[in-house]
């Protein structure tokens, strides 16, 4: 099953392509011309923000903003304090990610809560690795986060939509739906959480997030599809990553030459997430591994073509698992009239 049936580009579309392709290289271009770390935070913030979210407004910022405090200051508590006792942190990292998962079943402050987990994620796999500036991480989540809004704000000024967009569908879920969605995505997620730190995996932050961002969907026949378009997406947006380095080749250190290639990437990511119409498909996972990419890892002495085939292999092994971990988690979660799902 593939996204891409058939949707026009709406007179909408085209301006949220803008916003989406204009605020990511905007947050890229000062994040290098400051010469700031964690460039990964600046490039797939406005993403997140700009992507999932079409109509920006100050309910939308607040939300973005407050994950960004309390997440720092979670991930601050819990690296200094519990760091080195893991059973004590994997219980801490349980409530958090259950708080974030009950949210968004909910629907009450959904992009509190994917915005939350994907921070939460990242910072927990930097966390991790003693070479890491604690302070310096956090710092940069917060300056990123704020920094998406801000652009976020002016690029919806200069390309604001033609034309009204319609609310989405406000969806019922009886109790026994939200408790088999929440659990099924906290404890995929906190199993994601403790393999990777286990395994000491550093350079596998694609991974980690792909892991993530399939259990959007809450249920498992969701994540099986969001699992194939992600890969589908890393995949794409990989292959973009390979094009940029042949075309610069040791001529990466040139933001002039790089800002204009980012762009277009990300522009084509945002003209297939906007025809999608899905959320979060092939179109998003393209643009978030582009803003990996080069946010992470586009370096002049960085060689691009080994870390995108190791991203290609290390994403499939982790969406694979990670199915695996939630279809087991569904039949079980099935057995128990509180939990058991029932979607029409």
């Amino acid at each position: 099953m593939f996204p891409l049936a058939d949707h026009p580009l709406g007179r909408n579309d085209l301006r949220q392509c803008l916003r989406i392709a204009t605020a990511a290289t905007l947050g890229f271009t000062i994040c290098k011309l400051f010469d700031w770390n964690y460039g990964v935070f600046f490039t797939v913030y406005p993403v997140l923000l700009v992507g999932l979210v079409p109509v920006f407004n100050a309910h939308v910022a607040r939300q973005f903003v407050a994950a960004a405090m309390i997440n720092s200051v979670e991930v601050g508590l819990i690296a200094g304090f519990f760091s080195h006792l893991p059973l004590v942190m994997t219980l801490v990292v349980f409530a958090l990610f259950f708080v974030r998962f009950r949210l968004m079943s909910r629907g009450l402050l959904f992009l509190f809560g994917a915005s939350s987990l994907v921070s939460l994620s990242v910072m927990f796999h930097f966390a991790s690795y003693e070479t890491t500036d604690l302070h310096d991480m956090l710092t940069s989540n917060v300056v990123a986060s704020s920094m998406a809004v801000v652009l976020a704000a002016l690029v919806t000024y200069l390309f604001p939509d033609v034309e009204p967009r319609k609310p989405p569908p406000r969806v019922h879920k009886p109790a026994n739906r939200i408790r088999h969605e929440t659990l099924i995505g906290t404890i995929a997620a906190t199993l994601s959480f403790v393999v990777f730190q286990v395994l000491d995996l550093e350079d596998s932050l694609s991974a980690q997030v792909a892991s993530i961002l399939i259990l959007f969907p809450m249920h498992y026949r969701g994540v099986i599809i969001a699992a194939r378009w992600r890969a589908m997406g890393i995949i794409l947006g990989c292959c973009f990553g390979l094009v940029v380095q042949l075309v610069l080749y040791d001529f990466s250190d040139q933001l002039l030459l790089v800002l204009p290639l980012l762009w277009v990437c990300l522009m084509i990511g945002a003209r297939m997430h906007v025809t999608e119409k899905v959320g979060s498909g092939v179109g998003f996972g393209t643009m978030t591994t582009v803003g990996i990419l080069f946010g992470q890892y586009l370096e002049p002495n960085q060689d691009l073509v080994y870390s995108d085939l190791y991203r290609i292999l290390s994403v499939c092994v982790s969406l694979v698992v990670t199915v695996t971990v939630v279809f087991i988690l569904h039949l079980l979660l099935n057995r128990f009239p509180s939990t058991r799902l029932e979607i029409d």
